[in-house]
């Protein structure tokens, strides 16, 4: 019955996110998941709303997770808006802030869904080429514009973009909103919070998916100028005035108020990155500078997509990219524990090992 859809279905290529089989024994690095979950106050409190106030509304906005938010970055209330995931946070400030005459600038190179964002929404864009090393060029993005919109670090190269650039892009760009997507900064990168109000054009966008082991969850948030997050209420409470549940608001505000595991669980990973890059470079792999929680990574002798099947035969799982064809080589390789990585280098030493004997 397709034909009974509208014509933005009908247009729509939508995004398509990492598979989740389930296989058992699978060493599974293709989705960037924390490999050490959620603190245990996030499970004592989640326990705890579980009883009869599930049958009541939760407070569509959010006010007592935003205080803790606010809280954590040095700012008010004002400064933040919470959402369904960071992917909704983001849906809503392309509709919000980003729809204007002008298109919208983001990498060649980078998180899929901003197309597809563009697309829903009939929102004009461009394209920026990455560098030859898979680096974000401020100098590319002085130019007129709707907005811009990238990650850092950016996804899924993993390469970081100093703040200074980041500084040096707002200073330039005053007329429309820049967009920094901070989904993986935890892990080794600059925030460009602290530069929120001396820029009111700069929307910061984070998730709890990442670095507080919370996927499951669904919780992102907006830190930005008091002007910019009610542009977002607007069309939040538009679209969905109850973005987020009670079990959701309980379980992220505990997971923002133990800093103490969120260091820790982000160390081990960031520990961990360095010790894999190493090892796949002794392997003869050519990685990307990371401040992520996973690896940019191919090899010379050994092709991103046979490399990706040969893995899986090995019941191993990492994310290929077969486009744009400039990255096909590569595959992105989440970090894992230390046993799961070890267990990915074992397999990746014999299937280098055999392809230079086969070759």
């Amino acid at each position: 019955m397709s034909q009974l859809w509208s014509e933005v279905a009908r247009q729509l290529v939508p995004y398509v996110p990492g598979e989740q089989p389930k296989v058992p024994g699978l060493v599974k690095l293709n989705t960037n998941e924390n490999p050490y979950g959620p603190s245990p106050r996030v499970l004592e409190a989640l326990r705890a709303t579980v009883n009869d106030d599930l049958r009541l509304y939760p407070d569509p906005a959010s006010d007592a997770l935003r205080d803790v938010i606010a809280a954590r970055h040095g700012l008010g209330r004002e400064n933040v808006f919470v959402g369904n995931g960071s992917d909704e946070v983001l849906a809503h400030a392309f509709h919000a802030l980003l729809k204007h005459e002008q298109p919208v600038l983001f990498p060649d190179i980078t998180y899929s869904f901003y197309p597809v964002y563009c697309q829903l929404y009939g929102i004009g864009s461009e394209q920026v080429p990455l560098t030859e090393d898979f680096r974000i060029s401020v100098d590319d993005y002085l130019r007129p514009n709707g907005g811009i919109v990238f990650p850092n670090p950016n996804a899924p190269t993993g390469c970081p973009l100093p703040l200074e650039d980041i500084e040096r892009l707002l200073r330039h760009n005053r007329d429309s909103v820049v967009v920094v997507d901070e989904a993986y900064v935890d892990f080794g990168a600059e925030s460009a919070v602290t530069l929120i109000r001396q820029f009111p054009q700069l929307l910061v966008v984070r998730t709890l998916s990442k670095s507080h082991g919370l996927a499951g969850l669904r919780v992102g948030y907006a830190l930005g100028d008091a002007a910019l997050i009610a542009g977002l209420h607007r069309v939040k409470d538009s679209f969905n005035s109850y973005p987020l549940g009670r079990l959701a608001q309980a379980g992220a505000q505990a997971a923002m108020l133990d800093e103490a595991w969120f260091d820790a669980t982000r160390k081990r990973i960031m520990a961990t990155r360095d010790w894999l890059s190493g090892e796949l470079r002794d392997l003869g792999f050519e990685v990307l500078p990371s401040a992520a929680n996973f690896v940019f990574a191919r090899h010379a002798h050994l092709p991103g997509e046979r490399c990706h099947t040969m893995l899986r035969e090995c019941n191993i799982l990492v994310r290929h990219f077969r486009q744009p064809t400039r990255v096909a080589s590569f595959n992105r390789i989440t970090i894992g524990t230390d046993a799961q990585c070890q267990a990915l280098v074992e397999a990746l030493a014999g299937l280098v090992t055999h392809d230079v004997r086969a070759g």
